[in-house]
């Protein structure tokens, strides 16, 4: 007469089943596991940059300023002009030398030209305010369209808008010495301006 399990008969432990070959293992308690890097990303070693490939160029960069500063100036200028033509013009029905009807004209012209200017200062505000809310994502309406964009140099991530307001203050260092740190990227191996350098910024190649 036998004890035990009739299909063990020689008493053995069963042995806990092996795991298939190249199936991952979980890590021990307190271990994360390890995964690949996510896609668009390369694994940093100290401060090395993620992001590598073509800095902008320092045409594509004048470019986008140039649109940027259109954005936010010719409006205004144009709606002074026509504020400066209407102070010139109106009135000209007047008779020559007719005092009362000029300062007639000039009194119905002031609040025209004040309200002209408001719109011109509330269009540069409100344009500045939009550009720098799309650098601070990235790319500002001019460097959206020259293919360019502005990232953190060590992370390849967007500023932000507080950033990029920052940044756009530290551009008075470019202008500080005759404008030179506007033509640095010209011949800086990363094309940067001063201010970008201060920012640990680049304006880098979509392309």
């Amino acid at each position: 007469m036998s004890f035990g399990n009739p299909y063990n008969p020689y008493g053995q432990q069963p042995q806990p089943p092996q795991a298939q070959y190249g199936a991952q293992q979980p890590a021990p308690y307190g271990h994360p596991q390890q995964g690949a890097p996510g896609y668009g990303y390369q694994q940093q070693l100290g401060t090395a940059p993620v992001w590598h490939g073509a800095y902008a160029s320092w045409g594509a960069r004048f470019g986008a300023t140039l649109i940027d500063f259109l954005i936010a100036v010719l409006v205004p200028i144009i709606i002074v002009a026509i504020s400066m033509l209407l102070r010139h013009t109106w009135g000209s029905d007047c008779e020559y030398l007719d005092i009362e009807c000029t300062n007639a004209a000039k009194r119905q012209i002031i609040p025209v030209m004040f309200a002209l200017w408001a719109l011109a200062f509330l269009w540069s505000v409100a344009a500045n305010i939009v550009i720098l809310v799309k650098e601070g994502k990235g790319a500002s309406p001019g460097k959206k369209a020259m293919k360019i964009r502005l990232i953190r140099e060590e992370t390849g991530l967007p500023l932000g808008f507080g950033m990029a307001l920052l940044r756009r203050i530290c551009h008075g260092l470019d202008g500080a010495a005759c404008n030179i740190g506007y033509l640095w990227p010209a011949w800086d191996a990363k094309g940067q301006t001063f201010a970008d350098k201060v920012m640990r910024t680049v304006v880098v190649s979509t392309k």
